[in-house]
């Protein structure tokens, strides 16, 4: 009897090796004419810069004498230095954005690369027909591509819906402030204020953005810090009161443990915020001698655990957890009924004597 699922699973597995080696030499290819694009513009905001220092220094020099010199004078200079000054400022803002654009490829490289690596080394040779045979492996790999990119399009959509909208409203602010700069001081400082503000809005932003890629503290004070610092956070953005709770030694751990503890609370935390409607959320952590133990509760609208392992629901997240975890040794369970809120367990083992 023919075994139509094993060719499907190798048709599938020889498939997704082609597409990912097609990505990443295109990921290459990506890279290569972006840094072409950087090198120009580098150069373009090196020339504008000269420039700029050029017009700002002969605007100073018309400081001295501004009483005497004719009107027009003025103007055509500060015309000229807001021009060079405006297109410095985007050429600045390019060269930034590509420069993020190559980072962010560099990441997607790296990370087909370990994909190509990872699927070249889990898959088999079958005993006839030359075709490779799917293994196990496969459905995690697809997993991981599927998490990869599901972080990506919440990135993107934060980016959107922020940063970008954000500096859309400073480029036009800025250019309603010129306008009004010689008709209309008083409005223009009344501009300048908002723009003050929605700058300040906007860092604020940018700061919460990059602490939910990846807090620098992490690194430098650990993961109970950073979950007590993150929960504060999150209280405060959402005003949702999330108590958390600290047993055992308190102590570093193994950076990946840390990471994996950070990613897991934190994840579980919006799940309870986007998914449950959690009025309320606590968190306790035991550091015991052998193993990191996080459990998150709350009084959401809980849901049938069996459909969220069963692929009867369309989720990936309490899936990758559970696997995130098993990874390092360690075991997830979840507790969970409809309407009786939901509360998540994770332990982790851990070295007695890490070296942190």
């Amino acid at each position: 009897m023919v075994d139509t699922a094993g060719i499907e699973n190798e048709f599938s597995l020889a498939s997704f090796l082609e597409e990912t080696h097609k990505d990443y030499e295109q990921t290459q290819r990506d890279l290569k004419e972006i840094d072409i694009l950087i090198k120009q513009s580098a150069a373009e905001v090196e020339r504008l810069a000269q420039r700029n220092s050029q017009v700002t220094s002969y605007t100073r020099q018309l400081q001295t004498n501004f009483e005497t010199l004719p009107r027009e004078d003025i103007k055509e200079a500060y015309e000229a230095l807001n021009d060079v000054q405006q297109r410095l400022f985007t050429m600045r803002g390019q060269l930034e954005k590509l420069q993020s654009d190559q980072r962010n490829l560099e990441r997607l490289a790296e990370f087909q690369r370990k994909i190509i690596e990872l699927t070249d080394g889990t898959a088999s040779l079958p005993s006839s027909g030359g075709r490779r045979r799917a293994t196990g492996d496969q459905p995690n790999v697809i997993r991981v591509i599927q998490t990869e990119e599901a972080v990506r399009q919440g990135l993107v959509r934060k980016m959107h819906d922020s940063v970008a909208s954000s500096i859309s409203n400073f480029i036009l602010q800025a250019e309603i402030c010129q306008r009004f700069f010689d008709v209309n001081p008083d409005r223009a400082r009344t501009e300048l204020n908002a723009l003050k503000s929605s700058a300040g809005s906007t860092f604020s932003n940018v700061k919460d953005f990059i602490f939910d890629l990846r807090p620098m503290m992490l690194d430098d004070l650990g993961v109970i810090p950073t979950l007590r610092r993150y929960a504060e956070s999150f209280q405060e953005k959402n005003g949702l009161p999330v108590p958390i709770t600290v047993t055992g030694v308190e102590r570093r751990l193994e950076s990946h443990i840390e990471v994996t503890v950070f990613r897991n609370v934190q994840e579980l935390l919006q799940n309870a915020l986007n998914h449950a409607q959690a009025t309320q959320i606590q968190i306790q952590i035991d550091m015991a001698s052998e193993q990191v133990t996080a459990v998150v509760e709350d009084n959401g609208t809980g849901f049938n655990v069996e459909d969220i392992f069963n692929g009867n629901q369309k989720t990936i997240g309490l899936s990758t957890l559970r696997e995130r975890t098993e990874m390092l040794g360690g075991e997830l369970g979840i507790q969970s009924n409809l309407g009786q809120g939901t509360r998540v367990e994770f332990s982790i083992p851990i070295a007695e004597d890490t070296g942190f």
